[in-house]
């Protein structure tokens, strides 16, 4: 695979802690976790570690491997399984919608028949809209909440033909150890242990038409749970844009902090208390891009090490092995011997 290709078809990694909460309820109803992991192409020996990471290409083959094993696109998360195929059927069923707020109307219908924990409706007050999320029992698990939200915003920003912009998030439930892969799929606002749950949007997306077809459709539901956690993300994070930037860019020529102000138009303190405010140090967005990078030259393509290694800018191999082991714990190894097993 060539710098380009290669290029093109990475899109981040995702946090080993949403792996585990994926498996979850799996685990509790007694299913196999070890031959679902490997079925997903995601090494076992990386879930003790607390800092592993995971392609979002192996993450989206994971929730079709569990939705294939439980028949349930909910992860047995809800009291009733919403079967396989429920998403296909409602994202069909809404083509025929004259606009969003028609489809949203439709899409928060069809989940208050399927699913028995959450009952949903949408109101606008002002110039924003509110989807409020009511539970039936006791507030559940963040990654429930963030599931349920993604189903419904991924299908409501496809219809649209554009990201729907999130404002704010409130949910009741306690906030997860780590929500930084929630806040860049969704937004950065987001609050926990609140009274109720609601997501909050400009309202005027309400009466933008529906852009997709038939044929649109089919390449949807093919794409999907892929384009569910890449299409969609936040974008309007600083951190997003020099993750960009970085991309576009060869690892030896990556500039510092001075430099990349000036090509963002902004001085280095602005740079650095927006950085700041976003909770991202600098020099650890550089190393959280080379481990994602290296992650994915290692499950996506047959290079050594020691290739890896001068393309990520390391002096030599074993400075780039210690690097990988002290950002996710685990040897590259683990995600080289995976790859081969497939």
């Amino acid at each position: 695979m060539d710098r380009d290709s290669f290029k093109d078809s990475f899109k981040g990694t995702i946090s080993i802690s949403l792996v585990k909460e994926a498996l979850h309820h799996a685990k509790l109803q007694g299913y196999d976790i070890h031959a679902l992991l490997i079925q997903a192409g995601i090494a076992p020996e990386l879930l003790p570690s607390s800092k592993a990471r995971v392609s979002v290409l192996q993450y989206a083959q994971l929730w079709i491997v569990l939705a294939d094993a439980m028949n349930d696109e909910f992860f047995g998360m809800d009291s009733h399984a919403m079967r396989r195929g429920s998403y296909t059927f409602l994202s069909r069923s809404v083509l025929q919608a004259s606009s969003l707020g028609k489809a949203l109307t439709q899409v928060l219908q069809f989940f208050n028949l399927v699913l028995d924990d959450f009952s949903s409706k949408y109101f606008v007050q002002e110039n924003y809209a509110y989807i409020l999320i009511q539970d039936t029992g006791a507030p559940k698990r963040m990654f429930s909440y963030a599931t349920y939200l993604m189903l419904i915003h991924g299908m409501m920003c496809w219809l649209c033909g554009q990201r729907v912009v999130l404002n704010r998030i409130q949910l009741k439930c306690a906030a997860p150890e780590d929500d930084n892969d929630y806040k860049v799929r969704f937004c950065d606002d987001i609050q926990y242990q609140a009274d109720e749950n609601y997501i909050q949007f400009d309202a005027s997306y309400l009466a933008v038409p529906l852009k997709q077809d038939q044929k649109s459709w089919h390449h949807f539901i093919q794409h999907t749970p892929y384009n569910l956690l890449v299409r969609f993300k936040n974008p309007n994070a600083l951190s997003h844009q020099i993750r960009k930037h970085f991309l576009q860019t060869p690892t030896a020529e990556w500039a510092e902090l001075t430099e990349l102000a000036q090509h963002f138009n902004m001085s280095e303190a602005t740079m650095q208390r927006r950085l700041k405010q976003e909770r991202v140090n600098f020099q650890q967005l550089k190393n959280e891009i080379r481990r994602d990078l290296a992650i994915s030259l290692l499950e996506q393509t047959a290079l050594t090490l020691q290739d890896i290694s001068e393309q990520l800018n390391f002096h030599d191999a074993s400075a780039f092995h210690r690097a990988f082991k002290k950002w996710t714990g685990v040897s590259p190894g683990a995600y080289r011997q995976n790859s081969a097993d497939k």
